[in-house]
């Protein structure tokens, strides 16, 4: 004989299933932004469901009289690529290419003089420039935030000026430079960790796409 509750608890489960289902059904699938707030989603990823019936002549698909749409935009895309130990980070939007690299791979430790194997890696993002035909490029330093800010200050603009030089001779004098330290601003990365603070100290270097 079975229990006298069984059924009742079914139902009541059969009941609560119907009534989500009939919520999610209502709620439509849901925005390709929806995990942007779920840590345990990968980036990018949607939920997938039925497509939704789509009624055109709702109301709320029309303009309101007088309205008009607004002008057309292309979106900026960014891709960003970065290497297995984080010593290099490339960026490409629809209008620049920004090249960031880690003080340690330019530098000795505390100091604005380039070691021998800095030349190389300048280079290359030299010749990007040239294949962007960039008349204008931007090298930034930055520092952790460790020291004084005034030290880290005068210590990122050295480095960035030492790029500089090294780019300017490769890209000869037809290209203008803004070269600028901003210390510890702008951290990229968590100043708590040594790992973040690796990360933050670099030196960008970006120019515009060719059109």
């Amino acid at each position: 004989m079975g229990h006298p509750r069984s059924r009742p608890r079914a139902a009541a489960t059969a009941t609560a299933t119907a009534t989500l289902t009939a919520l999610v059904l209502l709620a439509g699938p849901a925005p390709a932004h929806a995990d942007d707030d779920d840590p345990s989603a990968p980036p990018g990823s949607t939920t997938s469901s039925a497509p939704q019936k789509v009624d055109s002549n709702s109301p709320g698909l029309k303009l309101a009289d007088g309205a008009t749409l607004a002008p057309a935009k292309v979106l900026d895309i960014k891709s960003v690529v970065e290497d297995l130990g984080g010593e290099e980070r490339r960026e490409d939007t629809n209008t620049d290419v920004k090249f960031a690299l880690q003080a340690e791979v330019l530098f000795p430790k505390n100091s604005p003089k380039l070691n021998p194997e800095a030349n190389a890696r300048i280079k290359e993002i030299a010749e990007e420039a040239k294949a962007q035909k960039a008349t204008s490029v931007r090298v930034f330093g930055f520092t952790d935030n460790l020291g004084s800010y005034s030290h880290g200050k005068k210590l990122s603009r050295e480095r960035a000026e030492a790029v500089h030089d090294q780019m300017a001779g490769y890209l000869g004098p037809e290209v203008t430079y803004s070269v600028r330290g901003y210390s510890e601003d702008y951290p990229i990365a968590d100043n708590s960790s040594e790992q973040g603070r690796r990360k933050n100290r670099r030196v960008e270097v970006s120019f515009p796409r060719e059109s």
